[in-house]
């Protein structure tokens, strides 16, 4: 998987990724219904391609954040 995400932007996804677990699991104000899982489940994506340092969506639009080498 090519790298396409940059630094700024895997810092912005785990801001958003660690702001959505929070809302999830410690103040509860998702309840635990289809909001929960959904956060959740955005989350883990978040985490997953800030980690990576790839994004399908942006290989599939041909979006690049990062700096090419």
């Amino acid at each position: 998987m090519p790298v396409n995400v940059g630094s700024a932007d895997r810092a912005i996804r785990l801001a958003v990724a660690v702001l959505l677990l929070f809302a999830a699991l410690v103040t509860g104000t998702l309840g635990h219904g289809l909001w929960f899982w959904l956060a959740l489940l955005v989350a883990a994506v978040l985490i997953l391609t800030a980690l990576l340092g790839s994004c399908p969506l942006y290989s599939i639009f041909g979006v690049q954040s990062c700096t090419r080498r």
